[in-house]
């Protein structure tokens, strides 16, 4: 069975935990944004501890590599490559949208999945999933307007959830549209990465960057 270090700081809760084969076996979360650099080493170690296991019984890192918080998304990724460099194992890089698009489960028939995470005003990074999870619309910035998705609600109804959904919500009347709370967690890091791990589906570490999904912005500081 693959032992992995699932790490996920790409959002405001922060997850890491282990897996072996399918079993979770311990998990630490972080619901402070601001903290995930100091929470992610010192949650490490006591994932190690809890589950007594030693750094080199790993077979594999995963990461969240994005989109999400800038600051989270490189702190996540330094951390993996760094542990895959000195481990000498694979890195798996996981995509925001499909882990949270895994976790929208119980939904009827043919209902699209559309995840969103909440940007600056009324921008989002959201992509659309079909009930297999495969993705129709790559993941991508979008500025939402009363008509977004038009063409995929013509036919279908859909799903719409996470933090940057409500925005939608506001400005959408569009009658297949649907809107709910749905979560996901370490359970779908685990299925996911072990699902990469069995097909080999490991990422070039020395080339792996964190997915912002676009240009870093930055107000500057007036004088």
């Amino acid at each position: 069975m693959a032992k992995i270090l699932h790490i996920h700081t790409a959002l405001e809760t922060a997850i890491i935990c282990l897996s072996d084969g399918s079993e979770l076996m311990a998990e630490r979360t972080n619901p402070n944004q601001r903290d995930h650099a100091a929470f992610l080493h010192v949650g490490i170690r006591e994932l190690m501890a809890e589950a007594g296991w030693g750094m080199s019984r790993l077979d594999a890192i995963q990461v969240v590599e994005g989109p999400g918080s800038y600051t989270g998304l490189r702190v996540g990724m330094a951390a993996a490559k760094g542990l895959c460099y000195a481990l000498s194992i694979p890195l798996i890089s996981c995509n925001t949208l499909a882990w949270m698009a895994s976790g929208a489960v119980g939904l009827s028939g043919e209902m699209l999945r559309c995840p969103m995470i909440d940007a600056r005003r009324m921008e989002v990074f959201t992509a659309v999933f079909d009930v297999d999870g495969q993705q129709l619309m790559p993941g991508s910035p979008m500025i939402l307007t009363p008509d977004s998705f038009i063409g995929w609600l013509r036919d279908r109804e859909a799903v719409f959830f996470g933090n940057g959904a409500g925005k939608f919500r506001e400005i959408c009347d569009h009658p297949n549209a649907r809107f709910a709370d749905m979560t996901s967690g370490s359970r779908e890091l685990i299925t996911l990465g072990l699902a990469a791990f069995g097909r080999r589906d490991f990422a070039e570490t020395a080339y792996a960057e964190p997915f912002y999904g676009k240009a870093f912005h930055s107000t500057a500081k007036l004088q």
